[in-house]
C-alpha cells in the first residue's frame, strides 16, 4: 500500500536527530567545557530514539511523504536502523578523544548532521531531496576529517573536500541533464519520462549521478580521496567516513536502478558490474601490501564497495538483490565498525608491526579483531559470509556470473593482507616493557564482533524482514 502523507512523524528518526543536532549546538555554546558531554549522551538518545521509531515503522505499511519525495519502506528502515547504529557506535568511539576539548559538543553536532544526510539519501524519491541530502552529509563530514586540525588531518580534510566538491558539482550537472531528460524530479514522473527522452542526455546524467554516489560510496572511479584521508582521520571519524555513508549511497543508487532508470535503454546494469569489479580488484591490490591499518582498512573499505555494488548491478533484474544488499550493508557495517573499534582501543599502534604479540597482552581484543578481520573476508558464520553470498546468487540470477567468479577470487585474494595483520598478532612475540593499556572503544569492539557472529547465525528470519518492493 502506497499513498501521500504529510505526516512529519513519518520522518521520526531524522526529525529526532536534526532536533538533537540543533538544540546540541545551542545547548554546548553555553554549557562549561566539563560538563559538554551532555550534548553527547542527547546524541546518543537521539539515534536511540530514531532506532525505535524505524522498528515501529518498519511494522508499518510502506507508504511515501511529502509528495512522493521521502519513501518509507524496507530499504529506509534498514538503512535507518543501521546508520542510526552506525552513528550510535561512532558516537561512543569518538567520545574518549573529544572529552573536554573546546569543540566537543561541535564533534557530536557534525557526527549528527552527516548521518542526517546520509538518512535523507536512502529514503529519497526525488532528484532535489537527493541533492539535498547529498550536501547534508558531505560538507560536515569534511570538518570532520580535519577536527584535530594538526597536519596530516588538515590534509586529509583538504583531499576530501576538493574531490567532494568537484564530483558533488559533476553531481548536480547530472541531476540538471535527468531533470531536463524527465521533464520533473521525482523519480515516478522521471521512471516515466526518461525511457522517452534523448538517450545521449540520459546516459550524460546517469554518468555523473554515479559519479557523485560512488564518492560517498568510495568506489572506483571516485575513491581517490579515501586512503588518505582515512590515514589523516581520527580513528573514529575514519569509522564514519568508510560505514555510514556507504549506507545512504549504496540505498539511493539501488532506488535509482529499479526507479528512474529501470526502463531506459542506458546500459545501468553493465556499467555497475564494471564498476563494482573495479572497485574489489583496486582496492584489494591497494591493500596488499598496506603497513599502516586505517590505510589498509582503507583500501578494505574500497573493495567492499565492489561487492556492495553486486546486488546494484542487478536490481530490478534478481529476486535477491534488494535482500542481499540490505542485509550485506548491516553485516558490513558492524564488521568494520569492529575492526576500527580496535584500532582505537589501540591508539599507539599504527602500524601492523605494532600489533605484534598483541594475543599475549589482550587476548580478547586481538579475538575480536580477528573476527571482524575474516569477518571481512567473508568467513561462516559472520554476517558478512552471508552477505556475500546472497549478493553471489544475486549476480548469478540476474545474469552477471563473470562478476560473482571475479568476486570470489578477490575474496580469496583478500585472505592476504588481512592474515598479514592477524599473523603477527597471534604468532608474533610482544616486546619487552610494561604492557600498554587498553581503552574503552575495547567494550565495542566484543560487542561488534559478537554482533557480527550473531547476524551471520540468525540470517534466516532476519533476511526475511528485507524484502518487499519500495513505495512510490
Amino acid at each position: 500500500m502506497t499513498g501521500m502523507n504529510e505526516n512529519p512523524l513519518d520522518l521520526l528518526p531524522e526529525v529526532l536527530l536534526a532536533a538533537s543536532a540543533v538544540l546540541g549546538l545551542l545547548v554546548g555554546a553555553w554549557l562549561p567545557r566539563h560538563r559538554q558531554w551532555v550534548v553527547g549522551v542527547l546524541a546518543g538518545a537521539a539515534c536511540a530514539g530514531g532506532i525505535a521509531a524505524a522498528g515501529v515503522a518498519a511494522s508499518g505499511p510502506r507508504m511515501t511523504a511529502f509528495g512522493g519525495a521521502f519513501a518509507v519502506d524496507a530499504v529506509t528502515n534498514t538503512a535507518r536502523v543501521v546508520i542510526l547504529g552506525g552513528t550510535l557506535v561512532v558516537l561512543a568511539l569518538g567520545a574518549v578523544d573529544v572529552r573536554a576539548l573546546p569543540r566537543e559538543s561541535e564533534w557530536y553536532v557534525l557526527v549528527q548532521l552527516s548521518a542526517l544526510g546520509t538518512l535523507m539519501l536512502a529514503a529519497a524519491q526525488d532528484l532535489l531531496l537527493f541533492a539535498a541530502g547529498y550536501l547534508l552529509a558531505s560538507v560536515p563530514a569534511y570538518a570532520l576529517a580535519g577536527f584535530r586540525k594538526d597536519g596530516p588531518g588538515t590534509e586529509a580534510a583538504l583531499k576530501y573536500y576538493v574531490v567532494g566538491a568537484l564530483l558533488g558539482v559533476v553531481m548536480l550537472g547530472g541531476i540538471t541533464l535527468l531533470f531536463a531528460a524527465g521533464r520533473g524530479t521525482g523519480y515516478a514522473m522521471l521512471r516515466t519520462e526518461l525511457p522517452h527522452a534523448p538517450e545521449p542526455l540520459v546516459a550524460a546524467g546517469a554518468v555523473a549521478l554515479l559519479a557523485g554516489m560512488l564518492f560517498k560510496a568510495g568506489g572506483v572511479p571516485s575513491h581517490f580521496w579515501v586512503p588518505d584521508a582515512v590515514q589523516g582521520s581520527a580513528a573514529a571519524v575514519a569509522a564514519f567516513l568508510t560505514t555510514v555513508p556507504k549506507i545512504g549511497a549504496l540505498a539511493a543508487l539501488y532506488r535509482l536502478a529499479v526507479g528512474p532508470l529501470a526502463d531506459t535503454s542506458f546500459p545501468w546494469s553493465t556499467l555497475v558490474a564494471v564498476l563494482s569489479a573495479a572497485s574489489m580488484t583496486l582496492g584489494n591490490l591497494g591493500a596488499f601490501f598496506q603497513q599502516d591499518v586505517k590505510r589498509l582498512l582503507a583500501y578494505s573499505t574500497i573493495s567492499q564497495v565492489g561487492y556492495l555494488l553486486m546486488p546494484v548491478a542487478v536490481a530490478g533484474h534478481a529476486e535477491l538483490a534488494q535482500k542481499a544488499l540490505l542485509f550485506y550493508l548491516a553485516g558490513y557495517a558492524m564488521t568494520n565498525l569492529g575492526a576500527f573499534a580496535v584500532v582505537c582501543a589501540l591508539p599507539e599502534a599504527d602500524g601492523i608491526d605494532d600489533y605484534r604479540g598483541a594475543a599475549q597482552r589482550h587476548p580478547a581484543l586481538v579475538l575480536s579483531l580477528i573476527v571482524c578481520l575474516l569477518g571481512l573476508v567473508g568467513t561462516p558464520p559472520t554476517a558478512v559470509f552471508i552477505g556475500k553470498l546472497e549478493a553471489f546468487s544475486a549476480a548469478f540470477d540476474g545474469g552477471f556470473a563473470w562478476l560473482a567468479v571475479v568476486a570470489a577470487v578477490n575474496t580469496v585474494a583478500s585472505l592476504f593482507y588481512y592474515l598479514r595483520w592477524i599473523a603477527p598478532a597471534v604468532l608474533g612475540r610482544a616486546a619487552a616493557g610494561p604492557r600498554p593499556a587498553i581503552r574503552p572503544p575495547s567494550a565495542l569492539a566484543y560487542g561488534a564482533a559478537t554482533a557480527s557472529l550473531a547476524l551471520g547465525i540468525a540470517a534466516g528470519p532476519v533476511l526475511a524482514l528485507f524484502g518487499g518492493g519500495l513505495a512510490g
